[in-house]
């Protein structure tokens, strides 16, 4: 759908078409409502920690990368962590959304719960991209799973990796993707060995969803709008009960409405007086 034909909300599917909103308040809120504080600094950077110090994330959109969202995990506070997951500036927010939910909720119902290294096997995050029908391709120690679009894919990575090489991002375990081919449209969420696994599920669980999702216009990428699903919100049709209300609410306002009479006729003393000349002044404009 060309893009000169919207105006104002649209639904966009797939989810992974749909860009970002660039607004952190979603993804933080899952954290913000189990306990988690929050703080900024003077660029308006946003930091979020568990109450035991052991996770973190950083909401960065003034970062020294397109990088805009950092989750760490830290079994030692002052140590390096333990896990890192990191999402692009491109990235749905939605998404992430997904990945700190279930952070949230697992860090609620045990603690030490995100930090004891990936539970149960990749297959499990695979599943919910094998259940939408995503392709999967398999060869030596590489597993990618593609859209039947073409447009998003994941790619997963066995055997050994060096720890530091896949926190400085050198080396990916988990690689999740969506969008054309370009800087500016196609976005990445990385996520190191140890993450555990339940959260990466819950994540790849989100773009292999069909659902739409709401953006304003200007928010998704020219360049993905020719792929997705876009259709625009329709306006609230109202109810029969609307329709009743709003002709009760008129018939109050007639009926409380006052007489008005027209007031006796009088002659003003300065009616009869010549009307004063103007010299040539300049009339304000809207006066007489």
């Amino acid at each position: 759908m060309p893009s000169r034909t919207l105006d104002g909300d649209i639904y966009v599917a797939p989810l992974y078409l749909a860009g970002s909103t660039t607004i952190g308040d979603p993804a933080l809120q899952p954290l913000l409502n189990h306990g988690f504080t929050v703080q900024s600094d003077e660029l308006a950077n946003v930091y979020v920690s568990s109450p035991d110090q052991h996770v973190r994330l950083g909401f960065l959109p003034e970062g020294p990368d397109d990088t805009l969202w950092k989750v760490a995990a830290h079994s030692d506070p002052f140590g390096p962590p333990d896990w890192l997951a990191a999402f692009d500036a491109n990235t749905p927010t939605e998404l992430v959304t997904a990945f700190t939910s279930a952070l949230a909720t697992s860090h609620a119902e045990n603690p030490d719960a995100v930090l004891i290294g990936a539970r149960g096997t990749a297959e499990e995050g695979f599943r919910p991209l094998e259940d939408a029908g995503w392709k999967r391709e398999d060869w030596q120690l590489t597993t990618l799973f593609t859209a039947s679009d073409g447009l998003a894919g994941l790619t997963h990575r066995a055997g050994v990796l060096n720890p530091h090489a896949e926190l400085r991002g050198d080396q990916d375990r988990w690689l999740l993707w969506g969008g054309h081919d370009g800087y500016s449209s196609r976005w990445y969420a990385t996520f190191t060995t140890a993450v555990p696994v339940d959260l990466i599920a819950a994540t790849t669980a989100r773009p292999a969803a069909p659902a739409p999702v709401l953006r304003y216009e200007s928010e998704v990428p020219k360049r993905k709008r020719g792929a997705a699903r876009i259709r625009p919100v329709p306006l609230p049709v109202p109810t029969p009960l609307d329709v009743r209300r709003a002709a009760a609410a008129r018939a109050r306002s007639h009926a409380a409405r006052p007489v008005s009479r027209a007031p006796a006729a009088t002659c003003s003393p300065t009616a009869l007086l010549p009307a004063r000349p103007n010299h040539g002044r300049r009339v304000p404009a809207g006066r007489s």
